[in-house]
C-alpha cells in the first residue's frame, strides 16, 4: 500500500504540475484526486506511524494558544 500511495503521489502530482504549468486547465480535476494517493500511504504505514501522523495533524491544526 505504501508503495502504491508513492507512485500515486509522485504519477498524479507530476501530471497535475504538468497540465498547470503548461497553461492547460486543472478545473475539471476534483479536488479528492489529489488527495487519493497520501490515503494509500497513510494506510501504508505501521500502527505506530499512523498514530503519529494523527497526533502531528491534530497538533499542527489545534488552534489553542500557547501560554508562554
Amino acid at each position: 500500500m505504501l508503495i502504491v500511495g508513492i507512485l500515486g503521489v509522485i504519477i498524479i502530482y507530476g501530471g497535475f504540475l504538468y497540465l498547470l504549468f503548461s497553461g492547460r486547465s486543472t478545473a475539471a480535476l476534483p479536488w479528492f484526486l489529489l488527495l487519493s494517493p497520501w490515503i494509500c500511504v497513510y494506510f501504508g504505514l505501521t500502527h505506530v506511524q499512523q498514530v503519529a501522523v494523527i497526533q502531528w495533524f491534530t497538533h499542527k491544526f489545534s488552534f489553542k494558544k500557547s501560554t508562554k
